[in-house]
């Protein structure tokens, strides 16, 4: 698959709006048959006596003899201004630059433009100035940091216009003290399209190879005359959360125009590693081996709670901007001071709470393992079948962490890899290259887990009671009850199950 985003520059045309009253009906394109006039720049504006308020910013999206797609998904824009120093014209500290912003869509070239929003925003400039500012350094640009502009869930049609106007109002302060802004530039990032078909074939794909092994799984569960234990339903609900990602309802957006697609998305992949996060510390705490009763979920509340509270910030944090964004998509909860604060502390709060989660399960896992070191010294003394059984049991268990571990590790990489590839336009200097093989990877990886899991984690239907336990060396029953439940027939929990729990009596 061709890599996962394109990122296309465009830089604004200055187009005069000749008209008296400004009217929103009226649309400037910055070319084609009906293009707007054009300045060249804003010496030329001076000259010809055109004010501030008369100029707009045009951009067309896509460019020249190009068409946008459904198959992008999304268009994500930030915003660079190229601003000049000027003696006479400075660049204030903690300057604001004001946003008369509407976006109109069309899916051929003679129809007329149909606006989708228009807002008018407000962006913190924040810039630096490499040189000393004296005379001559005027005409020398400031260097700014990029700005988000825009955002929309879907991409259901042809062609996109932006008209950008910068107001000026010297009695209320408005766009005074910005400095001589020289030109516009957008960056405009989506979804390739052929990414898009090879990331829809995946979940088609998948979505019933889980959804056969599920119905297996539980099955063979509601096969035994015992209820279910709480991690075999833990298990069960960590397919449903995969089956609930799978499920391809993304082919739906290349027909209908759903903006809502994103924050569903977000949402769903939230579901997901909550129940993975709640189902690892679930998953060591039955294989403790103590005296604890375990097997009901209020038994978690101390490491659950930091899940739970952890995933309500994120979805609070998602709901305030993309949730904004399905009404205005140049909101951004980053360009006030109130919004920025609100965010932060959401996401300070969640990165508090995973902190706590990994202290817990670092805790545990070593726990488990030096329990299951100890049960290996009563391993010889027992008869051959039964212990290549259980020595079986235990490398089963350990490759199972060793593999859950390798896929939290990938996990945590791709997360911090796709902050840092998104925050390159937001800071400035990183940039990283994500290849698609690394989102389809990571995507395939977790399915071969939760199918993994319920493979091996399904209730055995054979035998390893009484009979085979007394082999040809004699060995008494107390001691392979070290290793065993009380149930040993047929109907008995899972054979890792019976391993790690010691509800027999010692």
């Amino acid at each position: 698959a061709p890599s996962p985003t394109t990122a296309v520059p465009y830089t604004s045309v200055k187009c005069i709006d000749v008209r008296k009253n400004h009217h929103k009906t009226k649309w400037l394109m910055p070319w084609g048959p009906n293009h707007c006039k054009k300045l060249k720049d804003f010496d030329e504006a001076v000259s010809r006596q055109i004010e501030a308020n008369d100029i707009v910013f045009a951009v067309h999206i896509p460019l020249p003899s190009k068409e946008m797609s459904p198959w992008f998904q999304f268009m994500l824009f930030i915003m660079q201004l190229d601003i000049a120093f000027k003696m006479d014209n400075d660049l204030k500290e903690n300057a604001e630059i004001t946003l008369d912003v509407s976006l109109a869509y069309r899916d051929n070239m003679f129809d007329d433009w149909e606006e989708i929003a228009h807002a008018i925003e407000i962006r913190k400039l924040k810039c630096t100035f490499g040189s000393p500012k004296t005379v001559e350094s005027e005409g020398r640009h400031y260097d700014c940091d990029f700005l988000p502009f825009m955002e929309i869930g879907s991409v259901a049609h042809k062609y996109y216009l932006i008209n950008i106007r910068l107001p000026v109002n010297d009695r209320k302060g408005i766009n005074v003290g910005i400095g001589e802004i020289k030109d516009i530039r957008l960056v405009g990032i989506h979804q390739n399209g052929g990414f898009t078909k090879v990331w829809f074939a995946m979940k088609t794909f998948l979505t019933p190879s889980i959804l056969i092994i599920m119905v297996w799984y539980w099955r063979r569960i509601t096969l035994m005359t015992r209820a279910p234990v709480l991690l075999e339903k833990v298990i069960f609900a960590l397919g449903i959360s995969m089956t609930f990602i799978n499920i391809p309802v993304e082919w739906f957006s290349i027909g209908f125009d759903w903006t809502w697609m994103l924050l569903f998305g977000d949402i769903r992949q939230g579901i997901f590693y909550a129940m993975l996060l709640s189902f690892w510390i679930i998953f060591c705490g039955e294989h403790m081996m103590d005296q604890n009763e375990r097997n009901r979920l209020s038994g978690y509340w101390k490491q659950v709670g930091p899940i739970a509270v952890g995933s309500f910030c994120l979805f609070i944090f998602d709901m305030c901007e993309r949730g904004v964004q399905l009404k205005n998509p140049f909101y951004s909860i980053w360009t006030t001071e109130v919004g920025t604060e609100l965010a932060m502390a959401f996401i300070i709060v969640a990165g508090i709470c995973l902190c706590l989660y990994f202290l817990f399960l670092c805790f545990m896992v070593f726990q488990v393992f030096r329990n299951i070191s100890g049960k290996q010294s009563s391993l010889p003394a027992m008869s051959k079948a039964r212990r290549l059984h259980y020595e079986g049991l235990i490398f089963r268990f350990k490759f199972l962490m060793l593999i859950t571990l390798a896929c939290a590790a990938m996990t945590v990489i791709f997360f911090i890899v796709s902050q840092v590839t998104e925050g390159h336009w937001k800071w400035g200097d990183i940039t990283i290259q994500v290849n698609s093989a690394f989102f389809t990877g990571i995507y395939g990886m977790w399915n071969l887990y939760v199918f993994a899991l319920m493979f091996l984690y399904a209730p055995s239907h054979k035998n390893y009671g009484e009979d085979q336990s007394n082999g040809d060396l004699g060995v008494n029953s107390g001691e392979e009850l070290q290793l065993t439940t009380t149930i040993t027939h047929v109907d008995g929990p899972t054979e890792v199950y019976k391993l790690a729990r010691k509800e027999a009596q010692e």
